[in-house]
């Protein structure tokens, strides 16, 4: 039984929980940025700069007259005149794609879009400002050279880039640490609550240190939850926003009404800068590919019964078809010693062939270096899948706070099947039935005809587009994920396709397979 609530005093005290150092976080935080910029705006110049010196190939000073005296030569002086713009139109499209954006969370990949993107957009606006204001009066009638603008963007996006590599490999080594953490309160005590403080403690990376838990229901009274002390009830969360020094507030129990946050967020203020964040239940959010609609004087929303459209069928089958041939090409050297390593290590064939189902419900082979013995009876196997996909917490294999939902130890396996495995080049070969249309590159894992029997209605979603060699539940947590988790995350992917996903896919599924985090 928990004891009567404590002063802010007390409560921090014997939770060990401290007001975090948010002013001189701020402080910091800003003498990045401001470096940053000062940083940006240098190699701006000096892109544009390198590129005017590469494509012409022509002194920059006139005369040799030191560079800081302003006396550019006369081929350069039209450029010259430009340079304030370019560096101008540099930072303000950074500032645009919040590329000087520090906390939260961040991903290499969309680091590198917003990168290309502000570069892009800098350059076409450069040049169109390079046509039309000419560098003033006095070049009016100078005709820039095309390739100077081409190298100023090449330059610029490789340096830009590894610019924002370096510092993001810096922030995510930091965050290991414990600092550039954002302290952070979760609302709730259910397992979407659990879910996100797990995800936020086991991956510093993503920026978050959860520094309590406030109740949404008065009747459960506890000291702490998911290791984490539970700091307050609904009724005090502005309070122990205030007293945490969180600056973000994640709302995981859908049953909070809408006033009382309201109310939280007036009371914290604005100039607080908590920001407050809704964590999606398992099934209640709607897909972004929804269409407003109207049947007389009543508004509807239609959602897209067909996950992909015939271009975007088109666009995927082509990309499919050529990663698949390009990655048969280069990754034959591997197919030949996965498949001398399988031969001498036990008697039986190379490939493993078994029926899967793919999209619609509809059978196929599916194509898997053999990692086990010929004699292997899938009765175990037939057995814990119906348990795992019922959600049956004997399927965990490992504990709460590291959980594992797959058969570890099986003596089915051999020697060179759980290296297989564990690098996912077992499923190598599943690149032919890329090749044969029964399969994508990215989607959900191809299930077995046996589990689907034990599927239920809303599981079958997962059927609606084709299988793939990875997916987003492979890159999210794999065999950390429940049942129920995995087919959250291929629901969310069938909704929310673009290639864009599928490439941001692609490039996170490498490093789970050298971190050996496949199997």
């Amino acid at each position: 039984m928990r004891a009567e609530p404590l002063n802010r005093t007390e409560a921090r005290r014997e939770h060990g929980i401290k007001a975090a150092p948010a002013p001189r976080a701020r402080y910091a935080t800003g003498a990045i940025k401001a470096c940053l910029v000062m940083i940006d705006a240098a190699l701006a110049a000096a892109c544009f700069v390198g590129a005017y010196a590469w494509r012409e190939g022509e002194s920059l000073i006139a005369g040799g007259v030191a560079a800081w005296s302003g006396m550019w030569s006369e081929s350069f002086a039209p450029y010259a005149a430009l340079l304030p713009l370019v560096v101008v139109m540099r930072l303000l499209t950074h500032a645009y794609y919040r590329l000087y954006r520090l906390r939260g969370e961040f991903a290499y990949v969309d680091e590198f879009a917003r990168v290309f993107k502000a570069t892009a957009v800098a350059s076409l606006l450069i040049v169109a400002a390079a046509f039309l204001y000419r560098g003033g009066y006095e070049y009016r009638a100078f005709s820039y050279a095309r390739g100077v603008f081409l190298l100023d963007f090449i330059f610029a996006f490789a340096v830009m880039g590894a610019l924002r590599i370096v510092l993001r490999v810096t922030q995510a080594a930091a965050r290991k640490r414990g600092v550039n953490l954002i302290p952070t309160v979760v609302v709730g005590c259910n397992a979407e609550a659990a879910a996100c403080i797990d995800e936020m403690t086991n991956r510093p990376a993503l920026g978050y240190r959860v520094v309590g838990v406030v109740e949404s229901q008065a009747e459960m009274r506890r000291a702490e939850f998911a290791g984490v002390p539970v700091i307050g009830e609904l009724d005090d969360l502005a309070d122990a926003i205030r007293r945490t020094g969180a600056r973000e507030c994640i709302i995981a129990d859908a049953e909070v009404s809408r006033e009382i946050l309201f109310e939280t967020m007036i009371a914290v203020g604005r100039r607080a800068s908590v920001e407050f964040r809704l964590a999606p239940t398992l099934f209640n959010c709607l897909p972004r590919k929804t269409e407003v609609d109207q049947i007389g004087a009543l508004p509807m929303m239609r959602l897209f019964r067909e996950p992909l459209s015939r271009s975007a069928r088109i666009a995927k089958r082509c990309t499919d078809l050529l990663i698949s041939a390009g990655a048969l090409l280069i990754l034959s050297p591997i197919w030949i010693l996965a498949a001398l390593a399988i031969r001498l290590d036990s008697p039986g064939g190379v490939l493993f062939r078994q029926e899967r189902v793919g999209m619609d419900g509809r059978l196929f082979l599916c194509y898997k270096f053999r990692t086990m013995r010929i004699d292997a009876d899938d009765r175990t196997h037939r057995e814990y899948q119906q348990l795992y996909i019922a959600g049956k917490p004997e399927t965990n294999l490992g504990d709460e706070s590291k959980p594992v939902y797959k058969m570890t130890g099986d003596p089915r396996v051999t020697r060179t099947g759980r290296l297989l495995r564990r690098l996912s080049l077992d499923e190598l070969p599943q690149l032919l039935n890329v090749l044969a249309g029964d399969m994508s590159v990215v989607g959900p894992r191809p299930p077995i005809p046996y589990e689907v029997e034990f599927y239920q209605p809303a599981h079958r979603r997962r059927l609606d587009m084709k299988p793939g060699l990875t997916g987003l539940w492979q890159v999210s947590g794999r065999n950390r994920l429940s049942f129920d988790e995995m087919v959250r995350l291929d629901v969310f992917y069938i909704e929310n396709w673009s290639l864009r996903l599928d490439f941001k896919i692609m490039l996170q599924t490498l490093p789970v397979m050298l971190r050996g985090e496949a199997y």
